[in-house]
């Protein structure tokens, strides 16, 4: 039995190392997200746009990996879709970048107070990742922390449309209104991905425990 075992361990941390991998790249994006609408730096805009690169590539191995491995250290549904919503977030992140640049949008306060949160909210799900396989409770915790950001989030992100729609815009200004909703609105995708996360992870946590 313990043969086995030792064959199929380092298969099974393969998933785990590859999920953490993830996780840092989303840590890394939302890092360079954060730089980007504090000083509108094209190095920053590079830096996530190479982040999501990678991260995609790093999930086609993941999955390709999956469907060639029996064993799992967790169901294989829970790996796929966990994979697939740490991806989400660093894809929101790109898209977020990528219509900024090409709309011509100036950040706001809100739309700054909404990357730092999701940035504090990728941060705890990566740890959550980190501590996983040898401190499920701990993950659970991080997990939970990720899920209350995700929250914070939702309550700037309606702060920021009833802002949008203060006054009497004139056409020009509702030009902006729709531009900046549509901003608002990716960030908001990435902290509900960022949520999912979170949730399958405690899911894990209750299974392992």
């Amino acid at each position: 039995m313990s043969w086995w075992r030792n064959f199929f361990q380092p298969r099974q941390d393969r998933f785990i190392l590859r999920l953490i991998e993830q996780a840092e790249l989303a840590v890394k994006g939302l890092d360079a997200l954060m730089a980007y609408v504090q000083s509108g730096s094209e190095e920053a805009a590079r830096m996530v746009r190479e982040c999501e690169e990678n991260a995609d590539e790093v999930r086609r191995i993941l999955v390709d990996e999956l469907n060639r491995t029996f064993v799992t250290p967790m169901d294989r549904e829970d790996i796929s879709m966990l994979s697939r919503a740490i991806d989400d977030i660093l894809d929101y992140a790109y898209s977020t970048v990528d219509e900024m640049q090409i709309l011509h949008v100036q950040p706001t306060g809100y739309l700054q107070r909404m990357v730092s949160l999701l940035r504090d909210a990728a941060h705890e799900v990566h740890l959550a990742m980190l501590r996983l396989k040898d401190h499920p409770g701990v993950a659970s915790n991080h997990a939970q922390r990720a899920k209350a950001l995700e929250n914070r989030v939702e309550r700037v992100y309606r702060e920021a449309i009833a802002a949008l729609f203060e006054g009497q815009p004139g056409p020009e200004q509702i030009v902006e209104m729709l531009k900046l909703r549509e901003i608002y609105r990716h960030l908001s995708n990435a902290a509900d991905r960022g949520d999912e996360a979170a949730n399958i992870i405690s899911d894990v946590v209750v299974k392992m425990t």
